[in-house]
């Protein structure tokens, strides 16, 4: 069986799995990270731009069995190439075909450093080359097409936040054929609409409502500024933050955008969701009722 067919990402044999789960280091004790993998995960992603030395990501690559594990993301103003190159060989030397090298350029907000974002990004990952960190060891946080090109170009993919089914489609079509996309989604574990949304705005609006980068990429995708104000518009929530239909089933929201896709991960088992989870007395690794998970994409290329 090739690579493609057993569903391994790139050169790297790495196993991503269909669905991750998305958290901050903070959220990932040891009984959530032990949880996630049992319940069949592929990925965990850590959230929250873990410091360079990322010995957050080694811990929990020491204390699981075989889940990969994944940035989401290192920030590039945060810590210097060197720190996050050798960091990479130190865990990879370790813990080989386990560990994915998410990388972004945060925010103008949170960055006082931040000019020229894209030249900083396109130099950091030319001193990664220099450092020998593989092209398919490491993906890009991107929204816009430009970081989307880049991604396909210099990086085994993308790692968008904060998207709908529409920008998945939108990126698909331009990372082509091959590379990983790997969207973040949240879920609400609720399947009452009003309720749904008064869990689900708050998690959107503080702080993704008022970062410069989030906004510009809604309104690319058409969503106007009464939708952006006092919290996001319920359309707007409903596609952030989705709800658990009616009868349990799992929301399909970033599948429906390009059907011929093949998971960017190992087929492997299901996660078991939180109802499932509580009929065979194995409870779902969240705290509920709102989570955020990734679904792993690959399309592979025509025959």
């Amino acid at each position: 069986m090739n690579e493609r067919s057993a569903g391994l990402f790139g050169d790297m044999s790495i196993e991503l799995g269909k669905v991750g789960i998305w958290r901050h280091a903070s959220g990932l004790t040891p009984e959530v990270v032990a949880e996630v993998e049992a319940l069949g995960y592929g990925t965990i992603w850590v959230g929250g731009s873990p410091p360079g030395d990322l010995t957050v990501v080694e811990h929990l690559l020491d204390t699981t069995q075989h889940i990969a594990v994944a940035t989401g993301i290192v920030n590039v103003w945060q810590d210097d190439a060197a720190t996050v190159g050798a960091s990479y060989h130190r865990i990879t030397a370790r813990h080989p075909g386990r560990f994915l090298l998410g990388l972004g350029i945060g925010h103008p907000e949170a960055t006082r450093e931040y000019q020229r974002p894209y030249a900083a990004l396109v130099s950091y990952l030319d001193q990664l080359d220099d450092l020998k960190v593989p092209v398919e060891g490491r993906v890009l946080a991107a929204l816009g097409p430009r970081v989307l090109r880049l991604s396909a170009e210099r990086a085994g993919g993308a790692h968008p936040y904060l998207v709908t089914p529409e920008h998945t489609r939108q990126a698909r079509q331009i990372l082509g054929d091959g590379p990983l996309l790997a969207p973040e989604q949240k879920l609400v574990l609720e399947t009452d609409p009003e309720r749904a949304r008064a869990i689900g705005r708050p998690k959107v609006q503080n702080p993704y409502l008022s970062l410069t980068n989030y906004l510009s990429n809604l309104r690319r995708l058409g969503w106007t500024d009464a939708d952006l104000a006092d919290g996001g518009s319920d359309a707007l929530i409903d596609a952030l933050a989705v709800a658990r239909r009616r009868g349990g089933a799992r929301p399909r929201c970033h599948r429906a955008p390009g059907r011929g896709r093949r998971p960017r991960g190992h087929p492997g088992p299901q996660p078991r969701s939180p109802a499932r989870a509580a009929r065979t007395g194995r409870p779902a690794p969240v705290d509920p009722p709102l989570t955020t998970g990734i679904r792993t994409t690959r399309r592979r290329p025509p025959a």
